[in-house]
């Protein structure tokens, strides 16, 4: 039969072990979860932050898109006024033309009735001595 005797040393590493580890706990373990933890922390702020940006720049875009739906519209319905006034004006312009054309009609028939009559009175007038004029050259005498 073999007697073990017992070793205090095993006793001894055993509390050297355990001073260890509680010191190391202490010394590195811990720190190093705290730096984790705050980096962890920066990165939920950050994509947080990100987050925020992103519905911010996403609203602004929208607020934009719907301001230059808005823009285009009035600008549409703005042409459309304009294209509406100029066709009014158009329209205006060609009933007055319309109604001044039968007076100008009237005041050019009048002017070439009076044209007329004037040329008539002339020719009425001359044609009774340009006649006589012609009678006495075929005739060759003079014509009472």
């Amino acid at each position: 039969m073999v007697t073990v005797i017992p070793d205090y040393t095993l006793l001894v590493q055993g509390v050297l072990f355990l001073a260890l580890v509680f010191l190391l706990n202490i010394l590195l373990y811990k720190p190093i979860l705290s730096i984790i933890d705050r980096r962890k922390k920066q990165l939920e702020e950050s994509e947080n932050e990100i987050k925020l940006f992103d519905e911010s720049a996403e609203k602004k875009v929208a607020e934009y898109e719907e301001k230059l739906k808005l823009a285009k519209l009035k600008a549409s319905e703005a042409k459309k006024e304009v294209i509406q006034e100029g066709a009014n004006q158009a329209k205006n312009i060609i009933d007055a033309v319309r109604n001044e054309i039968p007076v100008i009609a009237r005041e050019f028939q009048q002017k070439m009735d009076k044209e007329v009559e004037k040329a008539k009175a002339v020719l009425d007038g001359s044609s009774r001595q340009l006649s006589v004029d012609i009678a006495q050259k075929i005739l060759g005498r003079s014509v009472q």
